[in-house]
């Protein structure tokens, strides 16, 4: 799973209609602690879907904190292609 991170409700409310719209499976989930956020909202996602959220995300000018990955033992920030 990947995780996108917001600094306001605003965009992850934004994100949350722009993927729902998309037919994109999502999770809307509270921010990890572990992650520095301005949002409490964090959205969830699979691997699978990781291309057509970013070109979704930046097609729109969905502002967000930062894309991560949970491999088990914390989350690492990614790099967006």
């Amino acid at each position: 799973m990947l995780l996108l991170a917001f600094d306001s409700t605003q965009q992850a409310l934004r994100a949350e209609m722009l993927l729902d719209y998309a037919e994109i499976e999502i999770d809307t989930c509270p921010t990890p602690k572990e992650i520095t956020a301005g949002c409490a909202l964090s959205i969830a996602f699979d691997d699978k879907d990781k291309e057509q959220v970013i070109r979704i995300i930046r097609e729109e000018n969905v502002e967000i904190r930062g894309l991560y990955s949970n491999k088990g033992n914390g989350y690492d920030k990614l790099l967006l292609d």
